[in-house]
């Protein structure tokens, strides 16, 4: 090789070392503009503060949260409350999540990762369309304007040898892949599977229901008729009774009133209302505390489900009564104790006479304790028991 051949070839290569280096500042540029960089941020202009409306959508449902004066309302429940800790648990994610990795892919692959946008619950219903719809989420501020726009597609599953559980046997869900809206082909993958991002309007409804406390009568039977039984006791912590005779069997009747302490919903109807089937069946709690708590619980014509509607009223003791030889130390104490947790009751009972405008979704294993007819209330004996 000649001394001009050799001045050729570091000239050619100068001009293709330039033009690779173009393109790697061209890919770093497109990157950082999408955001889809490795170690960047997923939403890195998302601000939470800005966020008035989230939307999610999948093939069948979608769900808009929006926020109101005073809280977060599920739209698609007629503006129920929402659980604000799940939204902010979704938003916080969203907002710190970092990208571990990003891939060019085409259009025509989105669908093998559950990218492809989400269509109307009728065009799911098609039979030509085709699956992976991946689930879509969009924020918004309080004017309407798009703050960020992602889809959100399979889990990553990681696999591990030293989990016995047999779910555990493809892998265990560590990440998800993503779709940003202004990054085109670009797929990022990031560290967390996001399980709380859901479609379904149920999983976003505040859960927080009333609670019927310190209960001392409580009934059950068909509306309009006398109650199939009723149980009864003369102090909070004393036994509980049959009222019309018979030996009542001690742990059907506390965990049916317990479970007045502890009752949960699955989902609120909103209009129209779903077709009832039968007698609704109606349960009425008095307290010690002067209140009174009547459900209605109308079986669904569709699924295992009940239809819950009720009343909370009465109001309780402004003032507690002495007890004999109380020293002047010992009411203050007692009379401010009182008020206080009278005060807690108020709050409480408001929250709840709230709920009454509602109808609420019960799985039918929520109240199986309350459905039990009177001889299930009733003690087997010792040799029934054996059989």
């Amino acid at each position: 090789m000649n001394r001009r051949q050799f001045l050729v070839l570091l000239a050619v290569l100068a001009v293709l070392g330039g033009a690779g280096l173009a393109l790697v500042w061209q890919d770093i540029a497109a990157y950082r503009a999408s955001g889809a960089k490795i170690g960047a941020k997923l939403l890195p202009g998302l601000k939470i503060a800005d966020v008035a409306e989230i939307r999610l959508q999948d093939s069948r449902q979608q769900v808009t949260l929006a926020r109101g004066e005073k809280n977060w309302v599920v739209r698609e429940r007629g503006g129920y409350p929402a659980s604000f800790s799940d939204i902010s648990d979704l938003m916080i994610k969203l907002v710190e999540l970092k990208v571990t990795q990003s891939e060019q892919v085409g259009a025509t692959l989105l669908p093998r990762l559950d990218l492809a946008e989400p269509g109307t619950a009728a065009e799911a219903a098609k039979p030509s369309r085709s699956d992976g719809a991946g689930t879509l989420i969009e924020f918004k501020d309080a004017t309407g304007k798009a703050l960020a726009r992602i889809i959100l597609g399979k889990k990553v599953l990681k696999k591990d040898p030293m989990n016995p559980l047999p779910i555990a046997k493809d892998g265990v869900p560590a990440g998800r892949y993503v779709l940003l809206a202004n990054a085109k082909d670009t797929v990022v993958v990031v560290s967390d599977p996001l399980n709380v991002a859901d479609a379904s309007p149920g999983k976003w409804l505040n859960k927080d229901f009333f609670k019927a406390e310190r209960i001392r009568t409580l009934a059950a039977g068909p509306a309009g008729g006398a109650p199939q039984w009723k149980i009864e006791r003369d102090v909070e912590w004393g036994q509980w009774k049959l009222v019309g005779g018979g030996q009542l069997d001690p742990s059907a009747a506390v965990v049916a009133a317990n479970k007045l302490a502890g009752l949960s919903f699955a989902d609120v109807a909103v209009e129209p209302k779903p077709e009832t089937t039968g007698k609704p069946l109606v349960v009425v709690a008095e307290t010690f505390d002067k209140l009174v708590y009547t459900l209605r619980f109308a079986k669904a014509a569709k699924a295992d489900d009940y239809l819950l509607t009720l009343s909370v009223t009465g109001e309780p003791p402004k003032s507690r009564a002495q007890e004999k030889g109380e020293k002047k130390e010992e009411k203050e104490r007692r009379d401010k104790d009182f008020a206080e947790t009278r005060k807690r009751l108020e709050e409480r009972i408001a929250a709840e006479k709230a709920l009454a405008k509602w109808t609420y979704v019960i799985p039918r294993r929520e109240i199986e304790p309350l459905l039990k007819g009177r001889g299930e209330m009733i003690a087997r004996r010792a040799e029934d028991a054996r059989r």
